[in-house]
């Protein structure tokens, strides 16, 4: 297009370049509700301080929107002409004067902290707050955060927790419903796992006999022992084998973090098929020995 043609069609337009600029100073449309800002104080009053953000006229931010914490003085966390950052929460007015916050701002990079923790499973450190009979209320990073009873370990009495500072994990985080549900069990889990590595011996409590296997707790996780990793022998029955709360060692085959499973074996640290059958306590009393001498054991 030539530049005859461009000036023509500006003639013929029905909205000059003067209309939009006089358009413009009425609105100040560059700015709007949820978008981040650079600006600088250049008034405090009681009520808030007044921020200049480049717009046709100042923006304003109310002092309960200074910070996520208490402010008794306002320069402390909004000092004069120095470049800040800071979120709109309300358009503009009909000054054209939008309202601001240093607040939420904070409160978003919060939620963005924890999406990342989760990402990484993270563990963090809450501060229990409240009771109630679904479980707890924390206050994490000034967010409230609840943690269900089941994913508590202390569940009988909950109220002993006011107060407390609980190490946790994330099992739902919500920015759009302000939903933050946190486990202990979960942090437990990622804490031990770290302590646990294949062909490593641990010693556990049964807590479960099902027809597949048992369930061994190992300092608050869940392990399991299946029945073909029991004996070398055929077993019929694990009930007839093992009882709730028994004591028992066995080898780690088997870890994934990502589902929390953790597989036993004790049927490697027999010296014959059905030892463990028939002399289980001797089996457990030199099962150390026996785990090394597997783990040495060159592969089949």
């Amino acid at each position: 297009m030539n530049s005859e043609s461009k000036s023509s069609q500006t003639a013929n337009s029905p909205f000059t370049m003067d209309d939009f600029a006089k358009a413009l100073e009425k609105h100040d449309y560059q700015f709007q509700k949820g978008q981040v800002v650079h600006g600088k104080v250049f008034q405090l009053d009681h009520d808030g301080a007044y921020v200049d953000i480049g717009g046709k006229s100042s923006a304003f931010l109310p002092r309960d929107e200074a910070s996520l914490r208490a402010v008794t003085d306002l320069s402390e966390v909004l000092p004069m002409q120095e470049e800040l950052e800071f979120l709109i929460i309300r358009d503009q007015d009909a000054e054209g004067q939008v309202t601001l916050s240093r607040k939420q701002l904070e409160i978003q990079h919060i939620w963005d902290r924890l999406l990342e923790m989760q990402e990484n499973s993270q563990t963090v450190q809450v501060r229990v707050m409240g009771v109630n009979k679904g479980g707890v209320t924390v206050d994490l990073l000034s967010l409230r955060g609840f943690i269900p009873r089941s994913h508590l370990q202390e569940r009988d009495n909950l109220e002993a927790l006011k107060g407390q500072t609980l190490n946790v994990g994330f099992l739902e985080i919500n920015r759009n419903t302000n939903k933050l549900i946190l486990s202990q069990r979960l942090a437990t889990r990622s804490s031990n796992f770290s302590l646990l590595e294949l062909g490593q011996l641990v010693e556990g409590k049964i807590t479960g006999i099902k027809p597949f296997g048992v369930f061994v707790d190992l300092d608050g996780m869940s392990a399991l022992l299946h029945i073909k990793q029991v004996s070398q022998k055929f077993i019929e029955s694990l009930e007839k084998v093992f009882q709730n709360g028994q004591k028992i060692k066995a080898v780690i085959i088997d870890l994934d973090e990502g589902k929390g499973r953790v597989a036993l074996s004790t049927r490697i640290l027999e010296n014959f098929p059905g030892e463990i059958l028939e002399n289980f306590e001797e089996v457990m009393a030199s099962a150390e020995a026996r785990a090394n001498r597997a783990s040495n054991k060159p592969a089949e």
